[in-house]
């Protein structure tokens, strides 16, 4: 126990102890407790770049519709097609059936139960 009290008290005579006290206790607390933290900064980074592939995944997407605004604009048998396939339109002249699989699963799910 003498020992130990005698090497703490060597230690604790030591002059420039508080400066390096003072300079561990700085660097922890800007480093890793601190808003501005070495560890804020890098999720931070990290968000960064996730917003990044974000942005570069909807400008491919808006320049994919760009390109179809383009084609519906000069081509009027695009618009035909669409108005055809999403919303069933059709001239005097046609017929349009409409052919579902939501009855069929019906029918088997009764039939198995």
């Amino acid at each position: 126990m003498k020992k130990v009290k005698t090497i703490l008290l060597r230690i604790l005579r030591i002059p420039a102890l508080k400066y390096i006290v003072v300079t561990i206790l700085a660097v922890v607390l800007i480093g890793f407790l601190d808003d501005n933290s070495v560890w804020h900064h890098i999720r931070n980074k990290q968000y960064i770049s996730e917003l990044e592939d974000e942005i570069a995944k909807y400008e491919e997407l808006n320049q994919s519709n760009q390109e179809k605004i383009r084609e519906l604009d000069s081509n009027p048998k695009a618009i035909e097609k669409i108005a055809r396939e999403r919303y069933f339109m059709k001239t005097d002249e046609e017929d349009i059936f409409v052919l579902s699989e939501d009855e069929s699963n019906e029918e088997s799910h009764a039939s198995a139960q």
